[in-house]
């Protein structure tokens, strides 16, 4: 993988460690690991990063920071007569990219889950990122003239990764059974289950511009 040259070292770290997340799981995460894929010297890492949980915590933060700087860049060029319908068309787009596009914040993100478990530090920098996004997201639907709260946009988060992970994990037959295999559906209808609104999209229905 190819990094910017305009990335800092620290960030260049925190990047592949988040590459490794999603490539090879928690188990594959070391030190030396990562600068390998980096291409830096080996112990640089360990300069940065004393210990794994070290690692973690910068992972967690640095996707809490590039997740804020989207949607910043999101919200500056935000029409100001957005509409709630326009923000809801915007979760179908994100599932698509968070599982078809480029899986790879989703696997990592999943990843760190399953670590905060286990390690509080870990907890701490991930409740810092789930903190972020909902407050990001609340803003965001807020311009849109939606009474939406941290609390409201924080579940929305959660229904989006679990739909995420489940469309990572699970086969295509098990999907069309269990009713989760429109992607475009699935967006709409996480958001309208936490911001119902009568000018929001109904599951299911696409204009031409969504087929």
């Amino acid at each position: 993988m190819k990094y910017p040259r305009c990335v800092s070292r620290r960030d260049l770290l925190c990047d592949t460690a988040i590459q490794i997340l999603a490539v090879e799981g928690g188990r594959g995460l070391t030190h030396r690991a990562i600068d390998r894929e980096a291409g830096v010297p080996i112990g640089t890492t360990k300069n940065y990063f004393p210990t794994r949980e070290a690692i973690l915590e910068a992972s967690a933060a640095r996707m809490t920071a590039l997740h804020r700087a989207a949607v910043d860049r999101l919200r500056e060029t935000t029409p100001t007569d957005v509409s709630p319908a326009d923000v809801a068309e915007l979760y179908p787009a994100l599932l698509r990219r968070a599982v078809a596009d480029d899986p790879t914040q989703m696997l990592a993100m999943v990843e760190l889950y399953l670590e905060a478990v286990r390690r509080p530090g870990v907890r701490a920098a991930l409740s810092g990122m789930v903190l972020a996004n909902a407050e990001a997201a609340a803003a965001l639907q807020q311009a849109a003239g939606l009474p939406s709260t941290v609390r409201d946009t924080g579940l929305l988060d959660a229904y989006f990764l679990g739909v995420a992970i489940s469309l990572l994990a699970l086969p295509l037959d098990t999907l069309q059974t269990v009713g989760l295999d429109d992607p475009y559906a699935l967006g709409i209808g996480v958001f309208s289950a936490t911001v119902p609104d009568p000018a929001t999209p109904t599951p299911g229905h696409r204009d031409a511009q969504s087929r």
